[in-house]
């Protein structure tokens, strides 16, 4: 169903990409590739595919792209663009024992 891009063995933050396949969202999914680090297994799911647009819909997605990091929708899609700041905060990029303080 989704595009797995795996960085490393270690233990895996799951960051899961919701995309239409635009220019917009492709570029939020090279940036997140740019900013993933081994700790995390980034997923790219097509919201033109029927079962993932339910998922997505399930998970309180309304606009793509949008970033889903362990089961919680990030804030950092809405209106303008992917925020790595928000990113982070919310553990993309950082070994999972020095996970940020939740925000988003």
């Amino acid at each position: 169903m989704g595009k797995k891009l795996h960085y490393g063995t270690d233990p895996k933050r799951t960051v899961e990409v919701y995309s239409a396949g635009c220019a917009v969202c492709d570029q939020t999914i090279e940036m997140i590739k740019l900013w993933a680090g081994r700790w995390d297994e980034v997923i790219i799911y097509d919201t033109t595919d029927v079962q993932v647009a339910k998922r997505a819909k399930g998970l309180g997605i309304r606009t793509v792209p949008a970033v889903v990091i362990d089961g919680t929708l990030t804030g950092c899609c809405a209106g303008n663009g992917c925020d790595e700041a928000i990113l982070r905060a919310h553990g993309l990029g950082q070994p999972l024992s020095k996970r940020l303080p939740h925000r988003s």
